[in-house]
């Protein structure tokens, strides 16, 4: 057989292949619709459904990287099933998710790797805004920065916590690639000023002592807002990521200049549901202790007693009174389990306040 007709027969088999994958994916949509019908048909009055499951999203996803034999590799096939599942679930009901915007942000991005590309996103001013939407009940979760693995804790993140009460309903880490980007009219060589948000403007330092030392580095309460920026200034440029850059039209003058190349953000999904166990869990706690000596070592006993495993621990100053703090500490774990109730009892019988922020799936993706 010649080349021509092998590509031929292959092209024919590709064909065929695409059209058992439409009809699989269309029957699953169908099937999607019936469980919604179910769930209605079996919801008492005046009680909202439930369509979004984060644990049973955590399992399918895990499900398909265990079962998955390439070539594709585990995560670019839980990718393809995290849209396929989006874009049934928004047959149920689309899900309404808040971010930090404004559009473009690392946020954003991390909100589309969780939920996929078929829910509405609605952009935030402020970390603070997507606590209240969420609280208010005007959309179903929100996508909030946490830490980021070189510069550290978000603290108008933890300091939000401190002010709502809000359920961790999951977590995404998003690998965080920084590029300078220019506009149309930037005069390259005349560069003034370089925009961005103050914790990519940190995790870039080097490379900026490096490449523009004597460069005014402003910063401004997003990425996406520093890109916005630069379409109107001739002598500036931004730092951002990729979305930024497509969405605004901008130019990479130089890509990926942040300073450590595992450079990562894990962002926090926060809601208003408890979320069951699904034996791959992680648990996030605030905690007030008493303001004597020895008071850090009495709240981390009890984990070390039982075997449980920190993952990250950070300090707040409290609202309560003048040098006093709280402890936000995050660990393996459901809260249902029977090591970490009598964790969790322990450090109750000692603690001025003990405050359970959600045990949720560890990030698939």
């Amino acid at each position: 057989m010649s080349d021509a007709d092998q590509l031929k027969a292959l092209r024919v088999r590709i064909d065929s292949l695409d059209e058992k994958i439409l009809d699989l994916i269309s029957e699953r949509a169908r099937c999607a619709q019936d469980v919604a019908r179910v769930k209605m048909a079996s919801l008492p009055a005046g009680e909202k459904p439930v369509f979004y499951r984060p644990e049973r999203e955590a399992w399918v996803l895990k499900h398909i990287m265990e079962l998955n034999k390439g070539p594709l590799d585990n995560e670019e096939m839980a990718r393809l099933f995290r849209e396929i599942m989006s874009s049934c679930l928004a047959l149920e009901q689309p899900l309404k998710i808040a971010y930090l915007g404004p559009e473009g942000t690392f946020s954003q991005a991390a909100a589309l790797k969780h939920f996929g590309h078929a829910v509405i996103s609605q952009p935030m001013a402020a970390i603070d805004e997507v606590f209240r939407e969420v609280a208010a009940g005007a959309v179903n979760f929100g996508v909030v920065p946490v830490e980021n693995s070189t510069e550290g804790a978000v603290n108008h993140t933890l300091d939000s916590f401190l002010e709502h009460d809000m359920v961790i309903c999951g977590e995404v880490e998003l690998r965080i690639h920084h590029h300078l980007l220019v506009g149309d009219t930037t005069k390259t060589d005349k560069i003034t000023r370089i925009y961005s948000h103050a914790q990519s403007l940190a995790q870039c330092r080097k490379w900026l002592d490096a490449h523009y030392p004597n460069v005014e580095r402003v910063a401004v309460p997003s990425n996406a807002d520093a890109a916005k920026r630069v379409k109107s200034e001739w002598n500036s440029a931004a730092i951002a990521g990729d979305m930024a850059a497509n969405l605004y039209g901008l130019t990479k003058l130089q890509e990926k200049i942040e300073d450590r190349p595992d450079n990562s953000t894990r962002f926090l999904i926060i809601g208003s549901q408890e979320v069951p166990p699904t034996s791959d869990d992680k648990t996030s706690v605030i905690v007030s202790m008493r303001n004597k000596p020895g008071a850090l070592h009495e709240l981390l006993v009890p984990f070390h007693t039982n075997g449980i495993d920190l993952t990250r621990i950070e300090t707040r100053p409290s609202r309560s009174g003048k040098w006093t703090y709280v402890f936000f500490i995050d660990f393996v774990g459901h809260h249902q389990d029977p090591l970490i109730k009598d964790v969790l009892e322990k450090i109750n019988g000692e603690a001025v306040a003990l405050k359970v922020l959600g045990s949720y799936p560890k990030a698939v993706l």
